[in-house]
């Protein structure tokens, strides 16, 4: 339980990568209103995000192919507020847990996917994000969570 010992600065690269439950959440488009800095989360995925395992198919390049996605590391996880509460790098900055769910804890994969946290499952939209209003495509998660089909 190496995250229970250890900031997350302090993580070897295997141990970090580990963290992620692979629920492809942050790679959803995103909405920040100005005045409140509430994040809303789109219905649109990235074009690397492979919906079905929660990765990105270009990992390792991402950031070339898509300028906009940011490499996170532990010093951004405290202000990166579009990270999604379920999170578990947020979970460990803000001193919370890994949840019951997540695969550390479950020893199983596909546990993110069953607790209806991941983006599987979920009715999401291939659109080229310049071409869309992206606030007609704002989720919310309670609703998605109570329409998900079971896995």
């Amino acid at each position: 339980m190496f995250w229970e010992d250890r900031p997350l600065d302090a993580l070897t690269r295997p141990q970090w990568e580990a963290l992620c439950d692979r629920c492809g959440r942050c790679c959803l488009e995103k909405l920040t209103d100005r005045k409140t800095g509430r994040v809303f989360y789109t219905s649109v995925p990235c074009q690397l995000l492979d919906v079905n395992q929660g990765t990105c198919r270009q990992y390792r390049q991402r950031t070339l192919a898509v300028p906009a996605c940011q490499q996170l590391n532990a010093w951004q996880v405290v202000a990166c507020r579009w990270l999604p509460s379920t999170c578990a790098y947020r979970r460990l900055a803000e001193g919370r847990p890994l949840a019951a769910w997540h695969p550390l804890v479950s020893s199983d994969l596909e546990s993110v996917h069953r607790a209806g946290i991941s983006v599987r499952n979920y009715p999401l939209h291939s659109v080229t994000v310049e071409a869309v209003d992206l606030a007609d495509y704002i989720v919310d998660w309670g609703f998605w969570r109570r329409w998900r089909r079971p896995a």
